[in-house]
């Protein structure tokens, strides 16, 4: 801070001169004490100068509501969303949020540090706050391939980013516990600089947790339940709970937050689809969803706040208190928590539920290799062919909304040369993971259940981790038509029917995020949604965000990459042969 900015600041404090702006007649929600409290509250440079009489240049009449902190997300990937920084920020100011930590681990499997720079600069310059944790584990596993591999030696200059905060989760389990010396050295560069560790500990015991605090990661969203919750507040780790699109744990771990350790939780969405954070929300959502199963408005409203930036260190953020950035939002109910006014910096960029802020600056050219990101070697109906000795076989299960699926051994039917038939009678479909990133021509081959496809194809360039083509799908001729249509926008998402492309949504920024702006990204999202219907799929779950944890190799039970069927408890591919 410059000297005459901390001396404006002072003397504004102190009641000297007058504030830039001067909120008056609003109940301040205090995340300190718990409390409502009353003041005015003075505004200079964008922060907060004081709270009690002030005068001002400029007078905010809250009008009896409430006067609140802007929220956080302490773990979120942007890319999920399918649009850009940009179109991120003007959907997650219209909920109240002002400030995420993101991991821009999705965009890293495909191109590498060219796609984590491509993150920072686009975040520059929006009334928005972007920060990033760095992607610890590119690839996810040595089980598939991704478009790049980081290690620690590639990742350190990026620490130099003002905006880089730390290590992002840390999925990679046995890389830890077996002392892996890049992972080491990951995990020691951020320790000595002071950066932050988050973990991934899904489906880890308790002592694999004592492993990762003596390792300095600090934090977990991976709990499913209040039982895994508590193992890890126990070990001082900080509680990410987490409500995205497909992974909902919020209601299953709330009954272990309490006034005694609430301050060591927070909230976050992890992966959550454009079209639900335009009518769901985003942090928002989880805070009212919180307030309605019980938990004290108070509580989540710190949880969505203050309690995110003391976990990584944001010492000027999360609350309503002097020395603070001024972001916070007004409402009228604080059960319903509905926000009408959005600040950030002491500026209003929503009001009245508008956006006022466009934000129409353009956004950084986007270089080749990650607009061109999508090369694989020529499919045939054969390509899709399954081959089996008999008709028993291992099938991927999709358990509704969760990212955790189920091994099960099921009878299939076959044809006479042994060859796999889907069946709409027992849901069982055909699953494909292709490489698209360097014309390797790997593919993997599965069985899925719980889809619900009645017809037709689906396939997706959004596949966790490494992001390759993964299809599914009731006929060959239509999974075939899907990959081809995929490879000629350069990645997306399409749906397809007896030959016909019936909905589309191109994805040109490395397959995984839409350069258009997210109005229009939202409404090829409803008419993807309409043509899935066409397909007979449930609508009790997201069929796509679903199908893009298919191919994700750290999350129990089965799973399947480009090189095949893996089991994730076992750390190995296994045949579809039972």
């Amino acid at each position: 801070m410059e000297e005459n900015q901390l001396e404006r600041r002072i003397s504004v404090a102190s009641g000297k001169v007058p504030a830039d702006t001067v909120i008056k007649n609003g109940k301040i929600i205090d995340v300190f004490n718990g409390e409502i409290i009353e003041g005015d509250i003075a505004i200079v440079d964008g922060f907060f100068a004081g709270i009690g009489e002030y005068k001002g240049r400029n007078m905010i009449d809250a009008a009896g509501q409430y006067v609140c902190p802007a929220f956080i997300d302490g773990h979120v990937h942007i890319e999920s969303s399918t649009v850009t920084a940009r179109e991120f920020a003007k959907v997650s100011l219209l909920h109240g949020v002002t400030t995420v930590i993101a991991d821009p681990h999705e965009i890293a499997n495909v191109s590498g540090v060219t796609g984590i720079q491509y993150m920072l600069d686009s975040s520059e310059n929006l009334p928005f706050d972007f920060y990033f944790m760095l992607p610890s584990c590119v690839p996810a596993t040595a089980f598939e391939h991704a478009g790049a591999t980081l290690l620690a030696e590639d990742l350190k200059p990026l620490y130099k980013h003002p905006r880089v905060l730390g290590l992002a989760e840390v999925m990679n389990y046995p890389a830890v516990v077996n002392a892996d010396q890049d992972m080491l050295k990951k995990l020691s560069d951020s320790k000595e600089l002071g950066k932050k560790i988050d973990g991934h500990a899904a489906g880890l015991k308790a002592i694999d947790l004592n492993v990762y605090m003596s390792a300095g990661i600090r934090t977990d969203h991976e709990s499913t339940t209040a039982g895994e919750a508590k193992e890890r507040l126990l070990r001082g780790m900080y509680l990410m709970i987490r409500e995205g699109t497909v992974a909902k744990d919020l209601l299953q771990l709330l009954p272990v937050v309490n006034e005694r350790n609430s301050r060591r939780c927070l909230f976050v969405t992890d992966d959550k689809h454009l079209d639900d954070l335009v009518h769901e929300g985003s942090i928002d959502h989880n805070v009212r969803l919180a307030i309605a199963s019980g938990l004290s408005p108070l509580i989540a409203i710190q949880m969505a706040s203050i309690n995110t930036a003391e976990c990584f260190g944001l010492d000027d953020k999360g609350a309503i208190a002097p020395g603070y950035k001024a972001d916070f939002i007004l409402f009228n109910n604080l059960e319903t928590i509905q926000i009408t006014d959005v600040y950030k910096d002491g500026l209003a960029v929503v009001k009245d539920g508008v956006l006022l802020e466009e934000m129409s600056m353009k956004s950084p050219p986007v270089s080749e290799k990650i607009c061109e990101s999508v090369c694989f070697h020529k499919l045939t109906e054969n390509s899709f062919n399954i081959s089996l000795k008999d008709c028993k076989a291992n099938i991927i299960e999709i358990i509704p909304n969760s990212l955790v699926t189920t091994h099960v051994v099921e009878q299939v039917e076959t044809c006479d040369q042994g060859l796999f038939q889907p069946s709409i009678t027992n849901d069982q479909l055909k699953l494909a993971v292709i490489e698209r990133h360097h014309m390797r021509g790997e593919m993997g081959l599965g069985i899925v259940k719980g889809l619900g496809l009645r017809t037709g194809a689906i396939a997706t360039t959004i596949a966790h981790d490494s992001h390759n083509l993964i299809i599914a799908g009731t006929n060959n001729p239509d999974m075939v038509l899907a990959a081809n249509t995929i490879k000629e926008m350069q990645g997306g998402m399409v749906v397809v029917d007896q030959g016909q492309v019936i909905a589309a949504l191109e994805l040109s920024i490395a397959g995984l995020m839409s350069d258009r702006p997210y109005q229009e990204v939202y409404n090829k999202l409803n008419e993807i949604h309409l043509a899935l219907k066409m397909l007979g799929a449930s609508d009790l779950f997201n069929p796509f965000l679903t199908l893009s944890f298919l191919s994700l190799p750290v999350i129990p039970e089965l799973k399947l990459t480009d090189q095949g069927l893996f089991q994730v408890s076992t750390f190995n591919h296994i045949k579809i042969d039972a």
